[in-house]
């Protein structure tokens, strides 16, 4: 069964024809009006690409630090002198720093506007970035990532808003796919840390590797600057969530602006009599859990979470299954980390993003969890490899785990959490997924350096779990978010399912 709006998506009362992207002005009399023309691609040549590109800017430095500090924890272990609950500390403190971001950034989406939010998180990665390159100790090293933790929760929720409010609804680039586009991005960002690793690797002195980890993730700061001055450059307010506020002069110029549309607003357009569009409030987390959008959220939230899980889990570990549990050497983990998350993951997420539009995104969700099962079952019946051939099998598994995520629940989990919910509450939506995302994420990534050391290979009875839970979800809650209309249920008096 999936959910639909009662009745068709609202009416258009604006006076525009196909070639709304023309020299001719689009008059707009409502809010539903810059929903539709956003939806419906009206635009030529303007900023809104590059908008897309720059919302995924703390996407790519939350991956990036990810893999930063993958490769780092050996070192960082030795130097603090760290038990394996202490670097489960140090490896979680950034996902729990994002629970808080999370939470308090899908309100603040939803309550100052996109715009905001967006150019001040950005200064959290500076400011954490640095403090991680210099830090004395394991505790001002946890606290430096937990404040990036706050900047990448606070990023995510307005990332999503902006990149499902500029797209259009169906087509090439629409809201599906640019979403989407978050998990390539993740797999360039965790490719970039690798190679930034092979490099100082490759040129530090063998009596200085202990910089190693200080470099990278200190280097982090660099791009979170250079994102901080493209924002301000080219980012504007999403139309959306201006029309929505009411003021339709602000969306209208903007439409101008970033979508080369001329779009006027009538002089009669606050005489036009509209549904009243749910205003940002704490309580609309409440909203969350009601009416139609409670399977959403049930379905959005359970994928998102044992995605994180098993996803963080191989991807943080990656480093330490190659090189302890397979026995490759230092140069070989890396390439073959490099090699995997190229090849596998980031070409999955491509895929992801060619043909969601195709297949949509349950079923690539349920495929993906199907091959991580899989993968899961196969290295926890390997083992410890014997020989070359089960290194072999468990280096296949590994790919065949990180190709499932790449096409599957890693690129899709975005999906369901950004496109589940209208422009209303799309901002506490993906905050709320976030936030329990994270926790995940912050279990996983505490619990992997304790199972992996008490457990060894068994560790991957316990990560098999988390796809198997994706997939029960999935059968249970078949709803289907790509090329629906979910910003038209702002616009209806009654929605319900069907």
């Amino acid at each position: 069964m999936s959910d639909s709006i009662a009745a068709s998506p609202a009416a258009s009362s604006g006076d525009y024809s196909a070639d709304s992207a023309s020299d001719k002005p689009v008059v707009i009399r409502s809010a539903a009006d810059i929903t539709q023309l956003v939806n419906r691609g009206a635009a030529k040549i303007s900023d809104a690409r590059i908008v897309i590109a720059i919302a995924l800017g703390g996407v790519f430095l939350d991956a990036y630090d990810l893999g930063a500090l993958a490769f780092g924890m050996k070192d960082i272990t030795r130097q603090f002198g760290l038990t394996p609950s202490g670097a489960g500390f140090v490896a979680s403190a950034i996902t729990f720093g994002a629970i808080v971001g999370a939470l308090f950034g899908g309100y603040l989406t939803d309550k100052i506007g996109r715009y905001r939010v967006f150019m001040a998180d950005m200064f959290f990665f500076v400011i954490a970035a640095l403090a991680c390159a210099f830090a004395p100790n394991e505790w001002v090293l946890g606290g430096s990532r937990f404040v990036m933790g706050l900047g990448v929760g606070i990023d995510l929720p307005v990332a999503m808003a902006f990149l499902a409010e500029f797209s259009k609804l169906q087509g090439r680039g629409n809201k599906a796919s640019r979403v989407a586009m978050w998990c390539p991005t993740w797999y360039a960002a965790i490719s970039v840390s690798y190679l930034l690793v092979l490099l100082l690797y490759a040129v530090l002195p063998a009596t200085h590797t202990d910089w190693l980890w200080r470099l990278i993730l200190g280097f982090g700061a660099v791009p979170a600057i250079l994102i901080i001055a493209i924002r301000h450059r080219y980012m504007n307010e999403s139309p959306v969530w201006a029309a929505n506020q009411g003021d339709l002069q602000s969306a209208a110029a903007i439409l101008r602006k970033s979508y080369n549309i001329n779009a006027v607003v009538a002089d009669d357009a606050d005489k036009t009599p509209q549904v009243k569009v749910r205003k940002a409030a704490w309580r609309n987390y409440g909203t969350l859990l009601q009416g139609i959008y409670l399977r959403r959220t049930v379905l959005a939230t359970v994928t998102a979470v044992a995605s994180s899980f098993a996803y963080n889990a191989v991807a943080f570990g990656l480093p330490v299954i190659l090189s302890s549990f397979l026995k490759q050497s230092m140069i070989s983990t890396i390439l073959f980390s490099l090699g995997l998350n190229l090849c596998f993951a980031f070409v999955g997420g491509l895929i992801a993003v060619r043909y969601v539009s195709k297949f949509g995104a349950w079923k690539m969700t349920y495929a993906g969890y199907a091959c991580q099962l899989i993968a899961m079952i196969g290295l926890a019946l390997v083992g410890r490899p014997a020989d070359g051939s089960e290194a072999a099998i468990s280096i296949a598994m590994l790919a065949l785990f990180l190709f499932g995520q790449g096409f599957g629940p890693g690129s899709h989990t975005m999906t369901f959490a950004s496109l589940s919910y209208p422009t209303s509450l799309r901002g506490m939506g993906v905050g709320f997924n976030q936030t329990l995302m994270r926790a995940s994420s912050t279990l996983s990534l505490f619990l992997f350096p304790v199972l992996s050391a008490a457990l060894g290979t068994g560790v991957f009875w316990v990560i098999a779990l988390a796809p198997l839970a994706g997939l029960i979800v999935l059968t249970a809650v078949r709803w289907e978010p790509s090329g629906y209309d979910v910003d038209a249920e702002d616009f209806q008096q009654e929605i319900k399912p069907v």
